[in-house]
């Protein structure tokens, strides 16, 4: 987040007449510019522009099988204990990978208390993963839904003696390891690289990002400059993915739902901090908040603008904004272009 404050500052101490025509070749009103208190628009869209591949680590390196093995497991209620819900309950590709539910539901009526996050590139989140950051990676979260008891509720070796059971996936698991074993760390690896393919699709901001400038709309392009600014959006939702993958308390949680302060109960600034995500096809995403607690995209606008709780532990960006409607609606209006309408151009590795 500090990198976007230093930026911001940056830009508001160095304006000249070149960044000028760069903004008026770019058709993004100066007066816009200005008012978001930002310089280069070439150089400020050049942090979203979308990463040349999707990064697999050296331990879990991609290859086709592994990941068609990944999808079969992924949307197969064979991984629960009543056979009845999968990973895909949870993270449906028409629902922008997540459930559409304020609150997640597996296999235990009573549901979750929290929503189901979207999956959409997570591959290139940094940093713990989960609402509360409890998984260090992709590859950890594999088992926690699967044996969690209101989410799948099916033990480890159960799972096992059912995956041996199917000659079809023995026979998935030897082309896609070299051999016929089935064990929590190939699960987990055959999973984890199939949710890395799960890349958010083209959207007319990308367009816009990569010259089109028919793309989007003056109103989303000023919306652009006051996410990027006045909006303080950016501070944490930066990059191509629109997320730092930081923790942060927005001012919304109370009482014992303490996010990322339940693993340091210590931390002042992590008290009711929670995982920041993607803002990519947020448009198709309601409700909001790690809670479900906000039904509207422009009710989440107007929570931001008033600043939410004040306390000690709220992020230093959340604070009144004083936005006029019209900002407001611009802000919306340039959110609806992160929505995803072609297929990505991002290959699953470097070619």
């Amino acid at each position: 987040m500090g990198g976007w404050c230093d930026l911001v500052t940056a830009m508001k101490n160095s304006a000249s007449l070149a960044f000028s025509a760069i903004f008026l070749l770019s058709a993004l009103p100066l007066s816009w510019v200005a008012a978001a208190g930002l310089q280069s628009l070439e150089d400020l869209k050049a942090q979203y522009v979308r990463p040349k591949s999707v990064p697999f680590p050296d331990e879990n390196p991609y290859s086709q099988v592994k990941a068609e093995l990944g999808k079969k497991l992924f949307f197969d209620p064979v991984m629960s204990g009543p056979r009845t819900v999968s990973c895909g309950t949870c993270h449906q590709p028409n629902l922008a990978w997540g459930d559409g539910r304020p609150k997640a539901l597996g296999v235990d009526p009573t549901g979750m208390n929290i929503r189901s996050p979207t999956l959409i590139d997570v591959g290139f989140v940094d940093g713990p993963l989960g609402w509360d950051g409890k998984f260090h990676s992709i590859e950890d979260v594999t088992f926690g839904p699967i044996t969690g008891r209101v989410n799948m509720n099916l033990s480890e070796g159960e799972l096992m003696e059912r995956l041996k059971a199917v000659p079809a996936y023995v026979h998935d698991f030897t082309a896609a390891f070299g051999d016929n074993t089935i064990n929590k760390s190939r699960i987990e690896q055959a999973i984890a690289t199939y949710e890395r393919t799960i890349v958010a699709k083209e959207a007319p901001f990308d367009r816009w990002i990569d010259g089109d400038e028919k793309a989007i709309s003056q109103q989303a392009k000023h919306g652009f400059a006051i996410f990027n600014g006045k909006g303080k959006c950016a501070d944490c939702h930066s990059g191509p993915s629109f997320t730092d993958g930081s923790f942060q308390d927005i001012g919304t949680a109370t009482g014992d739902d303490t996010g990322r302060g339940r693993y340091f109960p210590t931390s002042e600034k992590l008290r009711y901090a929670f995982k920041t995500p993607t803002l990519r096809d947020v448009a198709k995403r309601a409700p909001y908040m790690h809670d479900g607690a906000i039904p509207t995209l422009e009710a989440v606008i107007d929570h931001y603008n008033k600043g939410g709780i004040d306390r000690p532990s709220r992020s230093p960006s959340i604070k009144p904004l004083h936005l006029t409607a019209e900002e407001k609606s611009d802000l919306i209006v340039f959110l609806k272009t992160l929505t995803g309408d072609s297929p990505s151009k991002i290959p699953y590795a470097e070619e």
